[in-house]
């Protein structure tokens, strides 16, 4: 089952995290791959580098960034392959202990866990 784990945008103001974090991401990251979860990652500018499209009415609409909800706004995702809701949640929560063991306890993220449908499948399909 593939899983996108997906990490909240923080502010504009938002400092860059530090090289300690990327570097400590980058184990973990490399450790899920060898495992053969890890499939894909990536991480996403903010919202002022970006655009909406939206569809209504038949027409379309851009709008660019910056958007008002941006600490909604996806962040960063990484795609794990796995055997359960429940092993995709250990993984989340591995990387989201990975940045409270850098950046203290007081440092706030959101991650939300969404399965993905796979090719000739519907909901709930492997």
């Amino acid at each position: 089952m593939k899983f996108m784990l997906m990490t909240k945008l923080g502010n504009e103001n938002t400092p860059p995290p530090p090289m300690e974090l990327y570097a400590a991401i980058g184990k973990f990251s490399e450790d899920m791959t060898k495992a053969g979860v890890l499939v894909s990652t990536g991480g996403l500018m903010h919202t002022s580098k970006g655009a909406k499209a939206k569809l209504s009415g038949g027409k379309i609409a851009i709008t660019d960034g910056p958007f008002a909800e941006a600490k909604e706004c996806v962040g960063g995702f990484a795609i794990v392959d796995v055997n359960s809701k429940e092993e995709a949640i250990e993984v989340a929560k591995r990387f989201l202990q990975i940045h409270a063991d850098v950046m203290g306890p007081g440092y706030e993220l959101d991650s939300e866990i969404r399965q993905m449908y796979e090719p000739g499948g519907g909901p709930g399909t492997n």
